[in-house]
C-alpha cells in the first residue's frame, strides 16, 4: 500500500515550531497514530486519520493545505507524508520525533 521509504522526506522538529503558535495559520496538523494512541493523548487541533486509513480517507483533507504529519515518533508519519506528497500531491511534511518530541518541546497536548 505505501512504498518503501526515500531517504528524504521533508520534515522538521517541533523545537523548530513557535511554541505559541505550534501550528502555522492554514496547516493541518495530521496525527496518523492509532486510536489507543490518539486517546492517550494528542496534539492540540490535530486531525485523527490513522494511517492504514489513509488512502480511502485523504479526502476529508484539504488538498490545497500545508499537512504536517504527526505520530508516536516519526516513523509512520514519515511514510504517511511521502505518500502524500508522492501519490496524491499534496505538500506534507513530517513532524520528526512525533508527539513524543512535541511534548518534549512543550507543545500542548490534550486527552
Amino acid at each position: 500500500m505505501f512504498p518503501p521509504m526515500q531517504p528524504e522526506v521533508p520534515s522538521l522538529h517541533p523545537s523548530e515550531l513557535d511554541p505559541s503558535a505550534p501550528v502555522p495559520a492554514g496547516t493541518v496538523l495530521l496525527d496518523v497514530r492509532e486510536q489507543d494512541e490518539w486517546d492517550a493523548g494528542h496534539a492540540v487541533g490535530a486531525v485523527h486519520i490513522p494511517l492504514g486509513d489513509l488512502p480511502a480517507r485523504y479526502g476529508e483533507l484539504d488538498a490545497e493545505a500545508p499537512v504536517l504529519v504527526i505520530c508516536h515518533s516519526g516513523g509512520r508519519s514519515a511514510r504517511a507524508t511521502q505518500w502524500l506528497n508522492d501519490a496524491v500531491g499534496f505538500e506534507a511534511t513530517n513532524l520528526d520525533g512525533g508527539i513524543v518530541a512535541w511534548a518534549g518541546a512543550g507543545l500542548p497536548v490534550e486527552r
